[in-house]
């Protein structure tokens, strides 16, 4: 079984390891490729190792990802809501079925955290996040109306998706934060100069989305263009051309020392986040129970300090090739 770790100062507590659902609604694979039965069954599966902190969102789908983790708890009975931590997120504009840019105003948040509650059925969030930081509206102002909802009891702790330094900030003054969920990984280490000393000085924990690169340090990958359309690693920069090959051989050093553990390489991502600091959780997203055991037992792989900094030098920020979005989505990170 998974152990326990704190977010934040204000007594979150979450599995080591999380699941990340949004693959099982988008993103990953066409939708003829998705399986609700089998994504179902690997909710269930994660409940029963331990992997109870549960990571979706309204524009994930949109909405149908929040109802499939809905059916998938109803049918482990009435108990099983308690068992679980669900982490969700609000932030954009929803128009006919599409994400139509970002929208954190007050009446905007009441109106998606009511819906989200609708569809997970459940009358309280655990983790509320706000997807993206609207620049239009203060976070002052964000954070406010995210406390209302904590006075009422529909949210319990609140948490910023790929926020900055000064937007973290001023949030946290506002009202604690217990979470901040962002790219992190051997893969991408972005927020390692500012952003985590930061967290660490304000008692936020990290929530680390994309831990496996998006699927690249598992070794399972392919070019860019042998992806189907929709997928989203047909448009990833560090999938195409030149990257590619250079960002393969970065990544061999993973795979080399996953074979003298005889580990996955996945698993030795998520084992370099576990030991990069308990304040750490990764979130893994997946859509079979295969791979969630995979990831799950990263959790007993042990790494010495030397293989510790033997991946940290080989995957240096400067040794991958590519930035990690395309400028449209790079421009809806605060930073």
């Amino acid at each position: 079984m998974l152990k326990l770790r704190k977010l934040g100062s204000q007594g979150l507590t979450v599995s080591e390891i999380g699941l990340g659902l949004m693959g099982m609604s988008q993103a990953y694979g066409t939708a003829a490729e998705r399986d609700e039965v089998e994504s179902i069954a690997t909710i269930h599966r994660a409940i029963e190792l331990g992997c109870t902190f549960l990571d979706t969102a309204e524009v994930y789908g949109p909405f149908h990802n929040e109802e499939l983790l809905a059916r998938g708890l109803k049918a482990l009975g009435s108990d099983a809501r308690d068992r679980v931590v669900i982490a969700t997120k609000f932030g954009f504009n929803i128009v006919n079925g599409r994400m139509s840019g970002v929208n954190s105003q007050p009446a905007h948040i009441r109106e998606a955290v009511e819906g989200s509650l609708r569809r997970l059925e459940t009358d309280h969030i655990d983790l509320l996040y706000q997807h993206r930081v609207d620049p239009r509206v203060p976070i002052e102002d964000v954070v406010g109306a995210m406390a209302e909802l904590v006075q009422e009891g529909k949210v319990r702790y609140l948490g910023l998706s790929e926020a900055g330094v000064k937007t973290i900030r001023r949030a946290h003054s506002v009202h604690p934060i217990s979470a901040l969920q962002s790219e992190y990984s051997l893969w991408e280490r972005n927020l390692e100069p500012d952003i985590i000393p930061t967290l660490r000085e304000l008692g936020i924990g990290l929530v680390s989305f994309a831990p496996l690169g998006r699927g690249f340090l598992t070794g399972n990958v392919k070019r860019a263009e042998e992806y189907a359309e929709g997928d989203f690693r047909r448009g990833d920069p560090r999938y195409q051309g030149e990257n590619f090959d250079k960002n393969m051989r970065a990544a061999s050093v993973v795979q080399e020392l996953a074979r003298r553990k005889n580990a996955k390489p996945g698993q030795i991502a998520l084992a370099w986040l576990l030991n990069k600091g308990d304040d750490i959780v990764p979130i893994p997203g997946t859509k079979r129970r295969t791979y969630l055991q995979e990831n799950v037992a990263a959790a007993d792989i042990v790494l010495t300090n030397a293989d510790m900094t033997t991946l940290d030098a080989a995957l240096a920020p400067e040794k991958i090739s590519g930035p990690r979005y395309g400028p449209a989505q790079q421009a809806t990170i605060d930073r």
